[in-house]
């Protein structure tokens, strides 16, 4: 292979750990020398935004759009009516059509943006646009003829609902493999699609998606899926487990998104560099390299906090997300930040509500800090604030008589108040 020649896709996605199973390894890797593959990942609506956990399949998509291969997300308005049961203990509540529509507009913009489908000349489709044409006689007819109940239930998502779970699992959910298999099948005769990828617990509904084409339409097709995203502490990152921020600014904000990659594992800098940036691997080779010689300075994380955050929010994301980090552990006055900032820097601070008119009325520092809960009593509070422990946005008051005003605000409502080191309060007046 010369220096000229562009490396094959199968290896660039191996060496950065995206491969877990694949149906035909030497086959596909021929696929991608023979020139661009068009290939398919499929998300579907559960929710108004699409979080962490499905970024490494996005992630997976780009760096194969960057190689030359022809990227369709499938945003899936037809199975997000079913709900996939792949190892989740009971069923997923039904959507109605409103909030289907509305949570498929929020993914939509999230897959045009971070895979880059217009640059690589993609598609971003939706399965209901072919599956509400079918009548249940021609889905059975022409579909269901195709399957081995036999072998559907041996799909261990399948079976575990059925020996594991008293609920069992609902004929809706059981026709979930079907749906999506004819997705594959309907994107290889409609656009030449030969590659399907997801998450490893769709391994079962992608080899049916394989074989189904392969019967209908003799296509060479291959399945290909990643490991599902989990930290060193082998927590899947999900919504239902909590700990996966979502891609939508208005429901993690690009400062709490940024921080959370600045927080995670040192054990996990490596990999999730390798997944979610597009460094290259000799760049990632010195960025760990220079992390190991001192953890502490958390460089392999802002690194990746960096890159992230610019691949999901922008650069105008990324520059809101640095400065609220200089403001926040920096010790000038806290100036410039938003409500949803300051919510998401001290989410665990305790917080009162009160009345915007009595801060235009002009409130003691004294009875605002016995109020917020910072101490038990007025004496006590003075004692703290003779003391230098205490700080208004940042700033240290000297004098147990100020009074605090509507200049004290950051944001629209907020006051941050702290005492000590560690122990901040919010006050939001309303």
């Amino acid at each position: 292979m010369t220096s000229s020649t562009p490396p094959n896709a199968f290896d660039v996605l191996t060496e950065r750990g995206f491969v877990q199973d694949v149906t035909d390894a030497d086959g596909l890797r021929r696929a991608f020398d023979q020139g661009p593959v068009t290939f398919y990942v499929g998300f579907d609506p559960t929710a108004a935004s699409l979080h962490v956990g499905h970024l490494l399949g996005i992630m997976g998509m780009a760096h194969l759009a960057r190689l030359g291969h022809r990227p369709i997300a499938l945003a899936g308005g037809a199975t997000g009516r079913i709900g996939d049961p792949s190892f989740r203990d009971e069923e997923r509540e039904l959507l109605d059509e409103e909030a289907l529509a509305r949570n498929l507009a929020g993914i939509r913009a999230q897959l045009e943006h971070i895979a880059g489908l217009k640059e690589a000349g993609g598609l971003l489709v939706d399965n209901y646009d072919w599956i509400r044409e079918l009548s249940a006689l021609d889905f059975l007819r022409d579909v269901g003829k195709h399957f081995s109940v036999n072998q559907m239930i041996s799909r261990e998502s399948v079976k575990r609902r059925l020996t594991e779970r008293e609920q069992g699992i609902s004929y809706t959910e059981f026709s979930y493999q079907l749906l999506q298999a004819y997705d594959f099948a309907h994107l290889y005769e409609a656009h030449g699609c030969r590659l399907q990828g997801g998450g490893s617990d769709q391994w079962g509904n992608i080899v049916a998606g394989v074989e189904l084409t392969r019967r209908l339409h003799s296509g060479e097709v291959f399945g290909l899926v990643w490991p599902l995203v989990e930290g060193s502490d082998g927590k899947k990152f999900s919504k239902s487990a909590g700990n996966a921020p979502w891609l939508e600014a208005s429901m993690t904000s690009p400062y709490a998104y940024y921080q959370w990659w600045v927080n995670i594992d040192d054990r996990d800098v490596e990999r999730f560099l390798k997944l979610f940036t597009f460094l290259d691997l000799d760049e990632i080779a010195g960025i760990v390299a220079e992390h190991e010689q001192d953890p502490s300075r958390r460089v392999g994380q802002r690194r990746l906090a960096e890159e992230s955050t610019r691949i999901v929010h922008g650069e105008d994301g990324l520059a809101a997300a640095t400065r609220a980090t200089s403001v926040l552990f920096g010790d000038q006055p806290y100036e410039g930040l938003s409500d949803e900032e300051l919510a998401d820097a001290f989410d665990e601070a305790p917080t009162v509500e009160l009345t915007r008119s009595r801060l235009d009325r002009g409130i003691g520092l004294l009875e605002l800090m016995t109020e917020m809960g910072a101490s038990k009593s007025n004496g006590e509070a003075r004692r703290l604030v003779d003391q230098g422990a205490v700080r208004v946005n940042n700033a240290r008051v000297e004098d147990s008589a100020h009074e605090v005003g509507p200049d004290a605000l950051v944001g629209e409502t907020t006051l941050v108040l702290q005492v000590g080191k560690k122990r901040h309060y919010l006050a939001r007046f309303r």
